[in-house]
């Protein structure tokens, strides 16, 4: 890439990094802190936890469509106001129905499809892996430091603190949508059926149901590990300790997925390699199920899980961007998005739910099931240039 690529990239990199670092902020500890308020049940934990991701769902097509017709950065700041005003609600809160609230306001912020197509709008198409895989690293590193820094400010400030840390991180994303600059789009076309269509190939939706799944598994395992790490006596009840487990699980972690994601972009080996993260997840959620959790076994399991989660989080953006037409990215990346999100309530529902019905544990059969039917799907996607 070149120096205006890199630069710009790290700016779109950078607005992503920091809305989904506020989004994540809670998933390592809400699930315990979740106690205070008034009207909690597992199951609203669980609904907390992944609202936001159905109205990041209903509103990442629009949000992608109109910032094809009007621009990318007036979207952007619209987006991004309604999550400082969703971030304000939950810091308010005392009852978990007005977090539940709160966090389908932070999901109405549905800029994650339109961040990718502003990035593929000024990076040049041979350069574009090199860029979405950057973004999904950062992507990746935002999600480390959230379950690191997260515990951290709820020890110190409160769950209200945290969703009012959140709030300020929004403030800061607006400021660097300001040094992005405005580029009307040249090509105009009309929401209907036939140009949906272009982004419903079969490729194209693999990657979305792929997101779907990794997000869905993502959202059940962080309803139940903040639980499991207090009731296994891995870390004390408050969750000051958190970082003794994360910490080194994210350095391994990101180590571990570097071969995956080399030969993937590099060698052009996406296919097989989707297919190996997608067999460490299995692994991953089966010996949860049935492992004796110590801070070593939990330890090692979560590595393997994020090893996983994070290839994939840098590939698929990636696949994504080299399958869709350029007049429709925005359309194609909203679609994808709201997959991911969608795959993040459906998570927060039924890890809720199951969680509320019977016990922990029986959520990582869940999660189990859901990685099986996933890696079925992939074996049949075709190995291709761009895949």
């Amino acid at each position: 890439m070149t120096k205006q690529e890199r630069f710009f990239a790290l700016k779109i990199s950078s607005i992503m990094a920091t809305r989904l670092f506020g989004l994540f902020m809670i998933f390592p500890v809400f699930s315990v802190y979740a106690m205070q308020y008034k009207n909690t049940t597992p199951y609203l934990i669980g609904l907390a936890i992944g609202i936001y991701g159905l109205t990041q769902a209903l509103l990442q097509i629009p949000f992608g469509y109109l910032s094809d017709q009007f621009g990318r950065k007036p979207l952007l700041i619209i987006g991004l106001v309604f999550f400082f005003i969703g971030s304000v609600v939950t810091a308010n809160a005392t009852d978990i129905i007005h977090v539940v609230v709160g966090r389908a306001l932070q999901g109405s912020g549905a800029i994650s499809a339109v961040l990718m197509a502003f990035l593929a709008d000024f990076v040049a198409e041979d350069q574009r892996s090199k860029a979405n895989a950057f973004v999904g690293m950062q992507i990746g590193l935002a999600f480390m430091l959230s379950l690191l820094i997260g515990p951290i400010i709820t020890v110190n400030l409160g769950i209200s603190g945290l969703f009012w840390v959140i709030a300020g991180l929004s403030i800061v994303a607006l400021i660097i949508v300001t040094t992005l600059p405005y580029v009307k789009p040249h090509t105009q076309y009309s929401l209907s059926i036939p140009n949906i269509k272009q982004v419903l190939t079969a490729k194209l939706l693999k990657l979305d149901f792929s997101v779907f799944t990794l997000h869905l598994i993502l959202t059940c395992a962080f309803i139940v590990m903040p639980v499991l790490l207090v009731e296994n006596n891995i870390v004390a009840a408050d969750l000051k300790d958190n970082w003794s487990v994360y910490l080194p699980v994210m350095l391994l972690s990101f180590v571990g997925m570097l071969p995956i994601i080399i030969l993937a972009e590099k060698f052009q080996k996406h296919k097989a390699m989707i297919l190996v993260a997608i067999t460490i997840m299995i692994i991953s959620q089966i010996l949860f199920y049935q492992t004796s959790l110590t801070y070593l076994t939990f330890s090692t399991l979560l590595t393997l899980f994020f090893i996983a989660f994070n290839a994939m989080e840098a590939m698929l953006p990636s696949l994504i961007s080299k399958i869709a037409t350029d007049d429709k990215r925005g359309l194609a990346m909203g679609l994808y998005s709201t997959s991911q999100f969608l795959g993040a309530f459906v998570g927060g529902i039924f890890g809720g739910w199951i969680y509320n019905i019977y016990d922990l544990n029986s959520v990582f059969l869940f999660t189990t099931l859901m990685a099986i039917i996933w890696l079925g799907v992939m074996l049949t996607m075709k190995q291709q240039k761009t895949l």
